[in-house]
């Protein structure tokens, strides 16, 4: 394979990768516009993010119901979703002290 096909290939595969990332960026906004970061409603490992000291992101905490562990739900659902450790029984917006 010739330097001028490497070139032409490596560009091609780049021009479809960058089409794609623009492609989805509004699907992505989009997404997040329509849900609540929701803490103490993640099991075990299954957050998307937010999960207390010591850990680095999604899928790290420790345990079901994590109080400062966060999963994505649909707007307006979060303080309908059932927590184990929440003080109200329910998900809430921001972190919280878990009930003993």
């Amino acid at each position: 394979m010739s330097n001028t096909s490497t070139f032409s290939a490596a560009a091609l595969a780049l021009a479809l990768g960058s089409a794609l990332t623009i492609a989805a960026a509004p699907l992505t906004a989009q997404a997040a516009g329509d849900s609540d970061k929701c803490f103490g409603v993640a099991l075990k490992g299954q957050n998307d993010c937010a999960a207390g000291a010591g850990t680095s992101c999604a899928g790290t905490s420790k345990k079901d119901y994590q109080s400062d562990a966060w999963k994505l739900v649909p707007k307006g659902t979060c303080e309908q979703t059932v927590s184990q450790s929440s003080p109200t029984g329910f998900g809430q917006l921001a972190a919280f002290k878990a009930k003993d």
